[in-house]
């Protein structure tokens, strides 16, 4: 098959901008958010009844947000701090306009439903440099002690554009890229169902790898382990070899690899201006309101340790201080595995087989580790060969991605020296946070002997393993194969008509309820669907112009494997 567009990042002329609505579930979640009509209303008697959000990452915030506009209360519980895994900090002593990304920090275009709460509180974004892109001006590929220096792809040896070709085939012949991502484009729904429904049947069980390997594109080990090395776009892609190929679908055919961006002075913003935002548009509440007046001390309520049903269909939560509030609705949006660890929960809140999909969710580990420095060295120009004195840097190394942050010229600037994830993340877990800088200095030291890092280094280093973090133990959810079954479970949760009488009421969202785990696009677009569920629960509607994704939902339903 040849494709109809160009590689993933480079649309065919005439053809509009994609959209990260998916192929397993294409609702246009950006249209349903910017109609005047707005997401739906409840009924008048329901005003001003309280609503537990259990999560206050970007899910819940956006879920209670919209919970708020309705004329309801939302109660947000948060164990830790507003922003979940969108989490910026600072560097103690230094410039406090120095920040670092500890979760997410590049947003592609294609996450219109993202964009448009963050035009909504006022954020810019700008480009993220990653390799190669125009953002980035330059990137060292670093592979068996040989490295190469590249402005762009064409800057590279011939066997690495034979990779990206070899990566363009295998989704070609394959995966039946160019057919989908044009029916993405247009939102040509019986195509993107029929393609995928072909795809989701006879790849569920493949892993990446093996998808890779069974190509005539990869018959060669080398361009495999090159590809699984340093791949093209975020990095290296072995990390994901042992999941679902179709996890790996969904990132290229809605390009959430491509193009991104990153949030000016940092992604956490984004939550908390949305915490502090009083709709100009609100039901029942007083102009002015918003989520922070509507909770005492203007911040959320403490850690959940229970959830558990009693009479009536109320869903009764007790937090970390011994407060036990009864509710006639929730919605969880923390990571599916505090159910099971964290939080003692009754078995009745869910139907069993949601209960094993939340256990079989497999999560990625994830690590970085920043440093401040003085101003944007790396930029200075090398007088024997000219070339910048430092990159970003991909190689097989301990630090596997390193990137360079600037602010301009003579500012202080941040490396991100590592960035890894799964076993590469799991190496650095036993080492202090200064004993990973040292590992990663003595790496770099091998790929840019005459640059001396260490002398840049302003403040101490931050860090972070997802996987140790105990309301997360983990960076994101990645299906293994044969979890297609699990996803589709926890995705179509708020549709709870389906669902037994006594175990309606608490409702799923998040990261990993989403079919895009790792892209805060998921998290945003399972918040939307948890607000028409409880809309849907307390007897509300959407207006006829605008239906929502419950609304949608027979039309649009995921494939449905059969499990006998």
């Amino acid at each position: 098959m040849t494709s109809t567009v160009p590689p993933a990042g480079r649309p065919a002329a005439g053809l509009p901008p994609i959209t990260m609505v998916g192929p397993d579930f294409p609702f246009p979640y950006d249209d349903y958010l910017g109609h005047a009509a707005g997401l739906g209303q409840i009924p008048a008697t329901a005003h001003g009844t309280e609503v537990a959000v259990i999560g206050g990452g970007l899910s819940g915030i956006v879920t209670a947000y919209e919970l708020m506009k309705m004329g309801l209360k939302p109660v947000v519980y948060e164990a830790d701090q507003i922003g979940g895994r969108l989490r910026t900090v600072g560097f103690d002593g230094c410039d406090p306009g120095l920040r670092a990304e500890m979760g997410a920090m590049r947003f592609p275009p294609s996450s219109t439903s993202l964009q448009h709460y963050i035009d909504l509180v006022g954020l810019q974004t700008r480009p993220f440099p990653k390799p190669p892109s125009p953002a980035t001006p330059s990137t060292v590929v670093d592979l068996k002690g040989e490295s190469h220096y590249a402005r762009t792809l064409d800057d590279l040896p011939q066997v690495y554009r034979d990779v990206a070709d070899a990566w363009q085939r295998c989704l070609d012949e394959g995966a039946e890229f160019g057919d989908m991502n044009e029916a993405l484009r247009t939102r040509d729904i019986p195509r993107i169902r029929e393609i995928w429904a072909r795809l989701v049947e006879r790849l569920d069980d493949q892993t990446f790898y093996g998808f890779l390997a069974g190509s005539e594109a990869f018959r060669s080990f080398k361009h495999r382990e090159i590809f699984g090395q340093v791949g093209f776009g975020t990095g290296g892609w072995d990390t994901d070899f042992p999941n679902s190929i179709l996890e790996i679908l969904r990132v290229v055919y809605t390009e959430a690899d491509d193009h991104h961006r990153g949030i000016v002075g940092g992604s956490q913003q984004l939550p908390l201006r949305l915490w502090e935002r009083a709709p100009g548009k609100l039901v029942h509440w007083a102009q002015g309101t918003s989520l922070a007046s509507l909770h005492e001390g203007g911040a959320p309520r403490g850690a959940v340790t229970r959830l558990h049903r009693t009479a009536g269909g109320g869903i009764t939560v007790t937090d970390a201080s011994g407060a036990i509030r009864t509710y006639p609705a929730a919605v969880f949006t923390g990571q599916s595995w505090l159910l099971l660890s964290k939080i003692a929960c009754d078995e009745t809140l869910f139907p069993m087989d949601h209960w094993t999909a939340m256990e079989r969710t497999h999560y990625m580990e994830s690590s970085k580790l920043f440093v401040p420095v003085d101003r944007p060295f790396w930029l200075d120009k090398d007088p024997v060969t000219g070339r910048d004195r430092m990159s970003m840097t991909l190689t097989d190394r301990m630090t596997r991605g390193t990137y360079l942050l600037d602010d301009g010229p003579g500012r202080p600037a941040v490396i991100c020296l590592s960035y890894t994830w799964c076993d590469d993340s799991l190496k650095w877990l036993p080492l202090s946070p200064a004993e990973r800088m040292e590992v990663m200095l003595a790496s770099l030291g091998e790929i840019y002997p005459d640059v001396d890092i260490r002398r840049h280094i302003i403040g101490s280093p931050v860090t972070v393993s997802w996987e140790n973090e105990p309301w997360f133990m983990g960076a994101f959810k990645a299906n293994l194969p044969g979890h297609y079954r699990y996803q589709r479970r926890l995705f179509t949760h708020f549709m709870q008509d389906r669902l037994p009488a006594d175990r309606r009421g608490i409702f799923l969202a998040g990261d990993d309820i989403s079919w895009t785990a790792g892209w805060a696009e998921g998290a945003v677009q399972t918040a939307l669907n948890a607000v028409w569920g409880v809309m849907h629960h307390f007897g509300g509607t959407t207006d006829p112009t605008n239906p929502g994704p419950g609304d949608r939902f027979d039309e649009l339903a995921p494939v449905e494997l059969p499990e006998d």
